[in-house]
């Protein structure tokens, strides 16, 4: 059975930015774990949304300025919560090098800024990958003791060489791209504002050194990023109830020009897509069900 750890409040990131580069020193730095993850929960209790928080997160990803939570918002609130579970020294990865390869939220109630929300993050499912090993985080808000929002985080540990056979996970949720709806231009900015709300600051999208230190050209805008400003071009066309899945894929470099794609299906449901606009490589691939 499972370990509840209750945490007085949500907690900051710094500390724990810090320890997960001391783990990636040469001094620091753990040996990969073959044991199993941690049966372990951390939850939060009680939080509250703060208005003004909520007003950044919205501009920079581009939703509607209004009480009504967007669906990603609670994936930011249990940030920290994740960063400290991936950081615990029974996590079988070091934080340094994870790569978020997919995300699947489901929204069961609507949600506003007036919610108390209860948070819980745990690790499941450690698998074999074609590139890797790969994990899950699933993280679930409750209010009054009811489930109102899930998400479920896919992270990689990419293995040189790997002759695995699988990914271990479900293919991207949209094969064939839907029609172009519009071109965006994603400005460098992007990735320090977004850095700033979520609390996610991983360098290699505030930096373009070290970016060019884990092999990209420049910086990188977040995963989340995407996803939310993908559903931020859908706000006011979504169900009260729905699942959200997506795939990420080539990271969108900062700055970029990018295509974003979506059709609306015979059920109701949405696929949509980010792509560079002369095609290739999709950036994030995902599908929306009722």
């Amino acid at each position: 059975m499972a370990e509840t750890v209750e945490l007085e409040r949500i907690p900051p990131v710094g500390p724990l930015y810090r320890k997960a580069i001391a783990g990636a020193l040469p001094l620091g730095r753990r040996p990969w774990r073959a044991a199993p993850l941690p049966d372990t929960v951390l939850a939060v209790r009680g939080v509250r949304v703060e208005r003004e928080h909520l007003r950044r997160y919205a501009k920079v990803c581009e939703f509607r300025l209004s009480d009504a939570l967007p669906p990603t918002y609670p994936h930011i609130l249990a940030f920290p919560l994740s960063l400290a579970l991936m950081t615990r020294a029974d996590f079988p990865f070091p934080l340094v090098g994870l790569v978020h390869i997919g995300n699947t939220i489901e929204v069961r109630n609507p949600l506003d800024a007036t919610t108390v929300l209860d948070l819980t993050v745990r690790a499941e499912n450690l698998r074999d990958h074609e590139r890797g090993r790969a994990v899950d985080l699933v993280t679930v808000a409750t209010t009054d003791r009811q489930e109102v929002w899930r998400s479920r985080s896919a992270y990689l540990r990419k293995e040189g060489g790997t002759t695995r056979e699988g990914r271990g996970d479900k293919p991207s949720p949209a094969t064939d791209p839907p029609p172009v709806s519009a071109l965006w231009r994603i400005g460098t900015e992007v990735g320090s504002a977004y850095a700033e709300v979520s609390g996610d600051r991983n360098p290699i999208h505030t930096s373009t050194l070290a970016a060019k230190a884990f092999g990209f050209p420049r910086r990188i805008a977040h995963g989340m990023w995407t996803k939310a400003r993908c559903l931020a071009a859908l706000e006011g066309r979504l169900p009260e109830q729905y699942t959200v899945d997506v795939t990420f894929g080539k990271p969108v470099l900062l700055p970029s020009t990018v295509a974003f794609a979506s059709e609306r299906g015979a059920a109701g449901g949405w696929t949509f897509g980010l792509h560079p606009p002369a095609g290739g490589r999709p950036h994030l691939t995902g599908a929306v069900s009722g």
